[in-house]
Order: C-alpha cells, then sequence, then structure tokens
C-alpha cells in the first residue's frame, strides 16, 4: 500500500471515529444537561478503557449520566449501591452450596453485579474500605479471584464512580491505591441557572431516560485499536514523563512549585494515562497525532487524585488544579 493509500485511509477512520462520537454526545445531550467537558472525558476513557470516578454533591445528575450511558452503550449494565453494610461478596459473587439433579451437594459460584461491562458503582466511598478493596483487583486486572479460583470480566469492561465529597457524613475516603486504578477524577459542578431551569423542564416531562444504543461492545474495541495507532512524536511524549515527574517534590529536578505545595506525587499510571487518553482526545478532535495542548488539558482528571498538596498550598488558599496548572506552567517543552 502506497504512502498516500495510507494517508487516505487514515484520514477516513478518523472521521468514521469522529461521526462515532458525536451520535454518542447527542444520544447522551438528550438525557444530560450542559458538562460537556464532563461528557467528553467520560468518552475518552471509556475508548481508552479506563474507569472514572466522579465527584460532586447530590443531585448535580452524576447518576443520570452514567444510567444514560448505559443506553447508548448497547453493553450490559450493572449498578452497585454503595452503602456501609455492603460486603465484598455483594460485590464479586460468592460460592454456594446446592443440589444437582441427582441430589448430591455441589459448590457453584454465583457472580455478582461486578460481572457486566459497564458497571455504576454509585456512592462508592460510602462503603467500608473492606468492601472497596474488592474492587482493586477487579478494576486494574479485570478478573475476580474467589476461593482460590479466578474468573475472567468480559471486555470492554468499565467502572464508573460516583462519589460525594468526603467533607460530608457518613463517607470513607478512597484508599490511594484503589484511586490510582481510576484514570480520571471528574468534578461534576452545580449548574448554572439556565442548565437548572432546563433539567427541571426536562424532568417535568419524563424523569426516565430517553437516549438510545448508537454503539456496541465491539466497535468500543475497535476505536481503542484504532487509538492505539496514533502517533506520539518523541518530544511530547517525554514532555508528558517530564510532567508527571515534576509531581514529585522528592526529585531534585521538580519545579519550585511542587517543592512547594506538594507532599507527594502522581505514580506511573499518570504518565501512561497521560498518553493513553491523548491519543483519544487527538482522533475526536480530528487528528492523527497527540499536541502538547491534548496533555496540558488531560493533565488536571489524570493527576488531580494522584498527588497530594501540602498544608502551605491550604494555608495559600490553593486547590490542587490551582497547583497542577504551576507545574504545567514551570514543564519546560521539549525541543
Amino acid at each position: 500500500m502506497s504512502k498516500t493509500e495510507n494517508n487516505e485511509m487514515e484520514i477516513e477512520q478518523v472521521k468514521m471515529f469522529s461521526e462515532k462520537i458525536t451520535k454518542v454526545r447527542e444520544e447522551l445531550a438528550k438525557d444530560v444537561v450542559g458538562q460537556s467537558g464532563i461528557i467528553d472525558n467520560v468518552i475518552i476513557a471509556i475508548v481508552a478503557g479506563g474507569n472514572v470516578l466522579l465527584e460532586g454533591v447530590p443531585g448535580v445528575g452524576k447518576t443520570r449520566l452514567v444510567r444514560s450511558l448505559g443506553k447508548v452503550l448497547s453493553l450490559p449494565f450493572s449498578r452497585i449501591q454503595f452503602t456501609p453494610d455492603l460486603m465484598p461478596s455483594d460485590v464479586t459473587g460468592t460460592n454456594i452450596v446446592e443440589k444437582d439433579e441427582n441430589g448430591r451437594l455441589q459448590t457453584k459460584f454465583r457472580r455478582g453485579p461486578i460481572f457486566a461491562n459497564l458497571v455504576l458503582a454509585d456512592e462508592i466511598n460510602r462503603a467500608t474500605p473492606k468492601t472497596q478493596s474488592a474492587m482493586l483487583e477487579v478494576m486494574q486486572e479485570h478478573k475476580v479471584t474467589v476461593a482460590n479460583e479466578t474468573y475472567k470480566i468480559e471486555e470492554p469492561f468499565f467502572v464508573l464512580a460516583t462519589e460525594n465529597p468526603i467533607e460530608q457524613d457518613g463517607t470513607y475516603p478512597l484508599p490511594e491505591a484503589q484511586m490510582d486504578r481510576f484514570m480520571f477524577k471528574l468534578i461534576v459542578n452545580f449548574p448554572s441557572v439556565d442548565e437548572l431551569a432546563d433539567i427541571v423542564k426536562m424532568t417535568q416531562i419524563t424523569m426516565a431516560e430517553t437516549a438510545e444504543a448508537v454503539i456496541t461492545g465491539e466497535e468500543i474495541l475497535a476505536m481503542r485499536a484504532l487509538a492505539s495507532k496514533v502517533p506520539v512524536i518523541d518530544e511530547v511524549l517525554m514532555y508528558a514523563v517530564n510532567l508527571v515527574s515534576n509531581t514529585h517534590p522528592e526529585l531534585p529536578d521538580s519545579c519550585a512549585s511542587t517543592k512547594k505545595y506538594v507532599k507527594y506525587g502522581a505514580s506511573p499510571r499518570a504518565a501512561q494515562g497521560l498518553i493513553t487518553a491523548a491519543k483519544v482526545r487527538a482522533l475526536m478532535s480530528g487528528r492523527y497525532n497527540v499536541s502538547y495542548e491534548d496533555i496540558n488539558e488531560l493533565a488536571y482528571p489524570i493527576l488531580r487524585h494522584r498527588m497530594k498538596i501540602n498544608y502551605t498550598a491550604i494555608n495559600d488558599k490553593l486547590a490542587i488544579d490551582d497547583v497542577i496548572s504551576m507545574i504545567i506552567k514551570e514543564t519546560k517543552k521539549v525541543r
């Protein structure tokens, strides 16, 4: 195949990719008012194969977004309502003893709600750490181990979790190891006055989601395969690596803002997630290459839950996103 034919094929693939994303956006807009940035980042994570943590006060549409997404994606969908009395076996499943047709007792594994392609972990920070730990293996390795038996989860698999801010009563902070297994942490803000009016009007007509399925699991896997082939030049790759490295105050070459305001930095998964998600964002923007802008825009949802600011930052009234902005400005682009 000639270079011209390759270019034409790439252009056509990018066009088809963009058209599918547009259809998903249009369907989600039927049920979710505003939040376009949140929707785009959720789509990026799903195509990239990452999990998403949605944080916001009750009533801002976190659960509705995920339920609507379950309709748009033609995939088996399950919802787990996390509560303080939820047990790990309620999530993963458990072995039960039952009689076969001959009346003999046998052990059989009964699968829990985690065995689905799209899992809504609603109010995940209301469960105890013991139950939250049941999510660690499945979120990273897409498998469940019960009584020395391992069960694979069918692909594609995503966990979209919601949580209320940890300052509210009756919640448990997620352990750092679990936070690291979320590709993105997205902050769902309170809607504007106009958006709130539209939400009220929409829910007066129906409380049910009206979105329709427009994409299948096979198409998602094909889109993921296409995104993996998007080239990343060495300069952009090193910029992403340096950006993550700059979140570590213990490193001698980290930037001044990090040494002043950061308690600990992001894990290597942050660098992996930056590149993987940037490839998808590039295709969504109609490009077949990753830019510095892709890295900078995705740095916030990638880093905000993987690094922690110190008391100096809090005393200076800085939020985590403010510190990330400083680090981005101080990270030099590789030329």
